[in-house]
């Protein structure tokens, strides 16, 4: 196979990971240790906020009015976008029940967790289409109590839009919190009381950190870092919509990677030259982040084939994958690891970032090999039952109780004995050794 990196990235995803971590894991171990008085110590001297960290209902009410109406308009439609896909994916899954070979009767049923925290930043940008994405697909999934945390917006309060957003979806509580002390309150249930089952949301590398260090006592959606893109072009594609596309994902912050899978090399290069054009037209803070994340992190590959094209791109397991080419039912049947696909010139990643549907909190860091991004099954659990007559109990118990005794499990197998001596006293089944000790 023939690839060649006409442009390598200087840094990996991987890069000040270590840094990340050992501030994580020393702000956690306080928060644990002094609870809400840390987080508040945290918000002080990160965020400048010492204000309330709940939002009453009357000061969303009231923040409303903040809100320009041709803005609520835009919110409701991302909302309505975002909630209508999730209740589409919450109707695709059902519940069933079924008669075993052996008579019992078992089940599935589909359970939402209790309590998610649904994290919505707001650093260099105000991400108001983050709080529709994770707190409305929440609610779609039907969980009871939705908790959702933004940082307060430049020293003040929590964004107005990001707010209204939150009220718009269907947050029951939110928190005026921002990185890794609004990951922990969420977690051990500072403020509310109710420590979250699940957290979702996307966010820098120390709240995916304090994400990745909390999962096994809650829940997280994927194991996520810096925004991704990765474009798949064929030298039918416009150079000018690629290079844009690029750039527009590159704006997401100084480690985010962008990467261009070719098999033609002029458009390679038309690409190449007109990325730093762009990025040198955007304003400021867009333009710095834009400009580090290409230099450092931003690659172009050229290979020989699509079949070559499909095996890079994989290994990449981008974010965003869009898809720039002719045969796009060929490129849609072969290609297996990506977040979320755009498919064709026509659509974009900014469309799924902000009010297209499908979600856009997504894996990242090569995560998308394994999982994907944040649904309504995030937040359900498909629990399963059984129940077995007498009949049933016969048949499953005798298996059961010489089974259990091959394995040396002599109690396992005494909970079947009991079962099959009650209900058919007197009968002679061979139910194995008994374990005798060591």
């Amino acid at each position: 196979m023939a690839t060649t990196y006409l442009k390598k990235a200087e840094k990996t995803p991987e890069t000040n990971s270590a840094e990340a971590q050992r501030v994580v894991n020393e702000m956690l171990a306080r928060i644990e240790a002094e609870g809400e008085a840390a987080v508040k110590h945290y918000a002080k001297v990160l965020d400048k906020w010492d204000g309330a960290i709940l939002v009453t209902r009357e000061e969303m009410d009231a923040r409303a009015a903040e809100v320009p109406d041709q803005v609520k308009e835009d919110i409701a439609f991302a909302v309505e976008q975002v909630r209508t896909f999730a209740v589409a994916q919450r109707d695709s899954v059902k519940d069933f029940e079924m008669t075993m070979p052996s008579g019992l009767t078992a089940g599935q049923k589909w359970v939402p967790c209790n309590v998610a925290g649904c994290y919505v930043p707001t650093g260099r940008y105000a991400h108001i289409a983050s709080a529709c994405m994770s707190v409305a697909t929440a609610k779609a999934a039907g969980v009871k109590t939705v908790i959702a945390c933004s940082t307060p917006y430049r020293g003040g309060g929590m964004h107005p839009y990001v707010l209204y957003a939150m009220r718009e979806a269907g947050a029951d509580i939110v928190l005026t919190l921002g990185g890794v002390q609004a990951i922990a309150a969420m977690a051990y249930g500072l403020f509310t009381g109710k420590p979250a089952d699940v957290i979702v949301g996307p966010g820098n590398k120390f709240v995916a950190e304090a994400k990745r260090t909390l999962f096994g006592k809650v829940g997280i959606d994927v194991f996520a870092g810096p925004s991704e893109i990765g474009i798949i072009a064929d030298g039918a594609a416009d150079p000018e919509i690629v290079a844009v596309d690029l750039v527009g994902q590159a704006e997401h912050g100084h480690e985010s990677p962008a990467w261009l899978f070719t098999d033609d090399k002029a458009l390679a290069e038309s690409v190449m030259a007109r990325v730093p054009e762009l990025i040198a037209t955007l304003p400021e803070p867009a333009r710095e982040a834009a400009d580090a994340s290409w230099r450092d992190y931003g690659e172009v590959i050229l290979c020989d084939t699509r079949e070559e094209l499909v095996e890079v791109s994989d290994v990449y397991a981008s974010e965003h994958l869009e898809l720039h080419c002719t045969d796009l039912d060929w490129w849609m049947a072969n290609l297996t690891n990506y977040g979320s696909l755009f498919v064709g010139e026509e659509t974009t990643v900014a469309y799924g970032d902000k009010c297209s549907g499908p979600n856009h909190i997504l894996p990242t860091k090569y995560a998308a090999k394994y999982s994907a991004g944040l649904s309504v099954h995030k937040f359900l659990k498909p629990l399963t039952w059984q129940q077995a007559d007498r009949a049933a109990s016969k048949e499953l118990g005798i298996r059961t109780a010489r089974i259990s005794r091959l394995e040396g499990m002599e109690a396992h197998a005494r909970t079947a004995d009991v079962r099959l001596a009650k209900y058919y006293p007197g009968h002679n089944f061979d139910l194995g050794a008994p374990v005798e000790s060591v």
